[in-house]
């Protein structure tokens, strides 16, 4: 019996040379999609029509293409993006929001695509998306280079970034970690912070932390991006006088 990656693949390749899964496929090939849609959808580069695919005409550059275990799909942004036109707002920001907790990377970012395509179906959605507090879109690694660039503006000591740490005979990972002063921030993205497990689970880490005698801050992206100068102070005084 053909799996669902050997279905998506035999589309794929019966579209011919360019063509890679899109769309409602390619968010369930990355586990963004409850619900697995009846037929496959990839994107070509031409009119081409085969019985039983749905077809969009795409001409995709290289980076919002991945190839993953032999197929082509589109990278986890620009499934979201593309998704963002054909689904409710609602399903768009689920599908958003598990791209965040699965840390699904891609070289270009959704602000970045509606940057690329301003007018593509789904673009109003995702803007009105990136209006909330939720940080949609920001990787790990644009929320971390924007606190780094925080912390040098205002002349405060550099942390270890993503820091094991040992407390009570297990390893945790702490976003930023400062070990001397005893210092950790956690930059909170909403979309994995905001799932009741989630909730909890940071919550009792926090208090491990505090009880083996380590601070604990949380920052938001919208704090960093709209409160610099106080996030900057606070942290100051966090980490006291250094060298």
């Amino acid at each position: 019996m053909l799996t669902d990656r050997g279905r998506w693949l035999a589309a794929v390749y019966a579209c011919g040379p360019g063509a890679c899964l899109s769309h409602r496929s390619a968010a369930s090939f990355w586990g963004l999609l409850r619900s697995e849609p009846k037929a496959v959808e990839v994107a070509v580069g031409s009119s081409r029509v085969r019985p039983r695919i749905v077809t969009h005409r795409l001409a995709l550059p290289p980076d919002e293409v991945e190839v993953v275990e032999g197929t082509p799909v589109t990278c986890a942004a620009r499934t979201v993006f593309d998704l963002a036109g054909c689904v409710g707002e609602r399903e768009t920001e689920r599908a958003w929001n598990e791209m965040e907790v699965r840390r699904l990377t891609s070289r270009v970012s959704v602000p970045q695509l509606l940057v690329r395509h301003p007018a593509r179906p789904g673009a109003a959605v995702l803007r009105r998306l990136l209006g909330t507090d939720r940080p949609g879109g920001i990787s790990r690694n644009d929320f971390e280079e924007a606190f780094v660039a925080l912390l040098d503006a205002h002349g405060l000591p550099r942390p270890a970034l993503n820091a094991d740490l040992a407390i009570e005979g297990s390893f945790v990972e702490i976003d930023c970690l400062w070990r001397l002063q005893r210092l950790g921030v956690e930059l909170d993205g909403r979309a994995v912070h905001a799932r009741a497990a989630a909730f909890e689970s940071d919550k009792r880490r926090d208090r491990r932390l505090l009880v083996a005698g380590w601070r604990t801050m949380r920052v938001t992206w919208r704090q960093l991006q709209e409160e610099p100068n106080a996030v900057a102070a606070d942290l100051k005084v966090l980490l006291g006088p250094y060298p």
